[in-house]
């Protein structure tokens, strides 16, 4: 039987925004404001298949008003027996409002690939919450957690990580 996809996940999250042009006004939430977008690259480690992985991906996003930003996020896992893609759109929240601390709320639907012997796709949702806070002009930094449940599961196929992410906004 299955067993939990992210069992040991831990992933860290690089991520470089590039604002639109509306944002060379300045301030700490142009990061976070309508027009702004968000291009991440993604590395880490996880387990999953009793294999051990190292993960890449990619992202973007677009907010579509101050704080609301839509996006859709790949990953690549490889390095073990199989190889794991996971295609994740989302939505996620900031807070603008609060000066120091940003807190964001966010949400997810994530198609899971798994190219092996027996091949097993998988969908799963979730949600996410965290916060962000500037450590310099253009620099965030943001933690969080992440809450993840695979449908059509016999067994209990959920999992819970952390996620780092590192935001420099050019």
């Amino acid at each position: 039987m299955m067993k939990k996809i992210a069992a040991s996940l831990f992933l860290l999250g690089l991520t470089a925004h590039a604002p639109a042009a509306n944002a060379a006004a300045g301030g700490a939430n142009t990061a976070f404001s309508k027009g702004a977008t968000n291009i991440g690259i993604m590395a880490g480690t996880g387990s999953s298949f009793d294999g051990n992985y190292t993960i890449l991906g990619i992202g973007v996003g677009y907010y579509i008003m101050q704080g609301l930003e839509l996006g859709i996020d790949a990953q690549h896992w490889f390095s073990s027996r199989s190889s794991i893609t996971k295609i994740s759109p989302q939505i996620r929240y900031v807070f603008t409002q609060p000066k120091v601390v940003k807190p964001y709320l966010g949400a997810f639907y994530r198609r899971t690939f798994v190219d092996s012997d027996v091949s097993v796709d998988m969908n799963s949702y979730g949600y996410r919450a965290g916060a962000y806070t500037s450590m310099r002009n253009k620099t965030y930094i943001g933690g969080g957690i992440v809450y993840e449940q695979y449908s059509d599961c016999q067994i209990d196929c959920s999992s819970t990580y952390p996620e780092i992410l590192f935001s420099i906004r050019f």
